[in-house]
């Protein structure tokens, strides 16, 4: 019998969420399963594309993103602030598709450690497929690193609602380099349900060791939502940096704004300036220094290629994932860690000259993470049905 997985992801920024999510989706299609996913967010096609070639069939939700950097509401593909009507719309999809499908394998990509916005749908999933005769096995899957509760008795709200409903979580991390208890206080409580698969991603380590005596100065900004602050201050870090005779590359990702991404090849003579790069991870792999923020992706880039590199994490409002996630990794020489409220020309400048000369300490990271997921979530179907 070929199972049947149904995933449910939710991106509301950049597109993390989306490419592990699909990562894991590909894993399980090419073990076998069919597979569907489920997404939330706004299309991000060169993925969804890649992931019909491969066999997965996406279903796409009502669109739901971020009013702003600091996740202030949810608005709709028009930018209007979704209303309970929208949510009962969007929950019924959801469910009517729960329905169709009638899937073997359950998978909520962050509930119920993120994504709390969106259980007027999730909660009623996780009820209809708990509800079933033949109950799908049910499977959280979460990065490393969490963002830090505010409020008090959250952490053991989400550890409850595992114990109710998952049948495993899939902690997409490697326990040597950051354990899920780094950042989640309650996971003792759930000890018997984790399952650390190492990392999701499509990084891999460099064949050989790169030559990056004559390589660039490589300034990424990610989806480029929330990066024109870290690359105006490299426009200024150039002229303050030993590096500054080397090539200087800027790549702002395509959601910049028109307006500013004009300002900056304005501002930025004798830069690189571009959108996107196909290459991104082969320039990565023979720069001298990148810097970036420290998304989920972007690190695991880094670490694979094992590129000096300065980390000026996303912390707007509450966020503290990347914060945290650098400061660990910074913690063990494997990257320099630039605060954001201390992001300006002078200390970033500081921070490529140190990055340039570091000596990064040999160690080995589990890069096989969705490979690793279907292989643990199959298994336990398989387990659970003899």
């Amino acid at each position: 019998m070929t199972p049947c997985v149904l995933i449910h992801v939710q991106h509301l920024l950049g597109i993390g969420h989306l490419q592990r999510a699909a990562a894991i989706a590909g894993a399980l299609r090419e073990r076998g399963a069919r597979v569907v996913l489920a997404t939330g967010g706004a299309a991000v096609p060169q993925v969804e594309a890649a992931l019909e070639r491969r066999g997965v069939e996406i279903v796409r939700l009502a669109v739901a993103r971020s009013a702003d950097s600091s996740f202030s509401a949810l608005v709709d593909e028009n930018g209007k602030v979704v209303d309970d009507a929208w949510k009962a719309r969007r929950r019924d999809a959801v469910l009517a598709l729960f329905a169709a499908t009638k899937p073997d394998i359950l998978i909520t990509e962050m509930y119920p450690f993120g994504r709390r916005p969106f259980r007027f749908e999730l909660m009623p999933l996780l009820e209809a497929a708990r509800a079933r005769p033949q109950r799908p096995l049910i499977a959280g899957s979460v990065r490393d690193i969490l963002v830090t509760k505010q409020k008090p008795g959250r952490a053991e709200e989400m550890a409850e609602t595992a114990r109710r409903f998952y049948d495993l979580v899939l902690v997409h991390s490697d326990p040597k380099l950051i354990p899920f208890e780094a950042s989640f206080p309650c996971a003792g409580e759930i000890q018997d349900l984790i399952r650390y698969t190492g990392y999701v991603t499509e990084a891999k380590p460099p064949a050989t060791g790169a030559d990056r005596r004559a390589g660039e100065i490589l300034i990424s900004a990610g989806g480029g939502a929330v990066g024109w602050p870290l690359l105006q201050a490299a426009v200024g870090a150039r002229a303050l940096s030993a590096q500054r005779d080397r090539p200087w590359r800027l790549i702002t990702g395509g959601n910049l704004p028109q307006a500013d991404f004009d300002q900056l090849r304005a501002m930025a003579g004798g830069f690189t300036v571009e959108r996107f790069r196909t290459d991104f991870k082969e320039l990565l792999a023979r720069c001298r220094v990148s810097v970036s923020q420290g998304g989920y992706n972007t690190v695991l880039e880094i670490l694979a290629s094992r590129t000096p590199a300065v980390i000026v994490p996303f912390a707007e409002g509450a966020e503290s994932e990347q914060t945290d996630r650098a400061r660990l990794l910074a913690a063990k020489n494997l990257l320099r860690l630039l605060p954001a409220p201390e992001l300006e020309a002078r200390r970033l400048a500081r921070e490529i000259d140190h990055a340039a000369v570091m000596q990064i300490p040999s160690f080995t990271i589990n890069l096989d993470g969705a490979r690793q997921s279907a292989a643990i979530i199959l298994d336990a179907l398989a387990k659970r049905t003899a």
